[in-house]
């Protein structure tokens, strides 16, 4: 029978321990016909960080660079219905950075509405969807699967509506709202619309393409890391709401990573291939019999001219403008996109700067510390200079690690 520390070691598990770390771990590990921990060591040899393939930082790599702009409300997403003329809209927007994350509990708060709606007033069983982006994707395919005829008008399409623009991380709290203005039951509603994303987005896990996957993330500093980093804003926080979905961050033991910081986390979470979830949203919802027209809406009086009695409003941050609602504050957020790398699978937040490797591009997003970059700024005018920013600090990370003894490295 094999031994089982031996298969281990030449699977490269044992890869990225110290010699000390080795031989504290090799104790607890026996062959294959007796128990292989007789106790929990501080930390276990398969918890330490495998060799880190370096990102090919350099601005030749860039191959765009996008700027979105989130529809940030301070109260949290609207999610109401109104009379509009002899239509009834059910509202879906509002939701700051977490619109993918939140996108399924939305959609089934949205489309419980809807057909609510249909039931009392003896409407069709029938709905447009206003926006093709990941609310109103996701609130299509919902309404679909309560048996409702839908079509999608909308101005623009994947791969052009903002949502696309995304960082494609699971943050359900990001930016949803302030603790001083949402309302006393938002945390529980919050919560429902969470978990029912969740689960959702864990049907995509293993799918062709990759929509959804699971990603390693590292936290880097040479001060210690607070738990929760300081914010200029009052904006709501809560993960520890759901903390049982996914796997707790860590701390790693100096010795046990192969950064050139005094202090690493690690946390794995999801990462949305937007590109290609986005084709597959799309494609379910055409298979299903939905359709789609381009249309662009100007006021709310013109959804009169809409052969549906009930509209689920999906505009983001186009309801700004469309809806008059001032409530909304545009938050830019700037992505430079290196060309995908093989072997590079995790992401990075050092000094301000967040990388994320998905199949489609490595995203760079810098936001300064202390800085709450982007409020209430509504240019959608790429910024090279920061672009260039974020590239030379990735640069300057691995310039670092470059200098580290290569047994650390490794």
């Amino acid at each position: 029978m094999m031994n089982r520390r031996n298969f281990l070691q030449g699977s490269g598990a044992f890869a990225g321990l110290s010699a000390a770390g080795l031989s504290g771990c090799a104790r607890h590990v026996t062959t294959a016909a007796a128990p292989l921990v007789t106790s929990a060591p501080d930390f276990p040899f398969y918890d330490a960080v495998g060799p880190i393939i370096p990102i090919r930082a350099d601005m030749d790599r860039v191959f765009r660079i996008t700027v979105c702009t989130r529809p940030f409300r301070a109260a949290g997403p609207r999610q109401d219905v109104e009379r509009v003329g002899d239509k009834w809209v059910v509202h879906n927007y509002g939701h700051g950075g977490s619109g993918w994350s939140l996108s399924w509990g939305s959609a089934d708060v949205v489309v419980r509405k809807a057909v609510a709606v249909i039931a009392e007033n003896g409407c069709p069983r029938e709905v447009a969807v206003i926006g093709a982006g990941a609310l109103g994707l996701t609130a299509a395919l919902t309404a679909q699967r309560a048996g409702l005829k839908v079509t999608i008008y909308a101005r623009e399409r994947a791969p052009y509506v903002r949502s696309v623009r995304a960082t494609g991380s699971w943050t359900p709290d990001s930016r949803v709202g302030l603790t001083s203005a949402v309302s006393p039951e938002f945390a529980a509603n919050w919560e429902a619309m969470a978990r029912t994303s969740f689960a959702m987005y864990m049907t995509y896990i293993g799918s062709a393409g990759y929509p959804v996957e699971w990603t390693d993330r590292y936290a880097l500093s040479d001060e210690p890391i607070p738990d929760h980093p300081p914010e200029v804003r009052d904006y709501v926080r809560y993960m520890d709401r759901i903390a049982d979905l996914t796997p707790h961050s860590h701390d790693l033991p100096p010795g046990t990573f192969p950064f050139p910081t005094k202090y690493a986390r690690r946390t794995t979470s999801l990462t949305f291939n937007v590109a290609d979830y986005a084709r597959q949203l799309m494609a379910d919802f055409l298979i299903a019999g939905g359709t789609n027209e381009t249309r662009d809406f100007h006021t709310p009086q013109e959804l009169s001219t809409l052969p549906q009695q009930v509209i689920i409003n999906c505009t983001g941050y186009a309801a700004r403008q469309l809806w008059s609602d001032e409530s909304i504050t545009p938050v830019r957020g700037q992505i430079a996109w290196l060309i995908p790398q093989e072997g590079v699978t995790y992401g990075l937040n050092y000094n301000g700067l967040n990388v994320l490797a998905r199949r489609d591009g490595i995203v760079l997003m810098l936001n300064k510390p202390g800085e709450d970059y982007g409020w209430n700024d509504t240019s959608e005018v790429p910024d090279h200079a920061l672009a260039e920013e974020a590239v030379g600090v990735l640069q300057e990370l691995y310039a670092r690690m470059a200098k580290m003894p290569a047994a650390k490295r490794a």
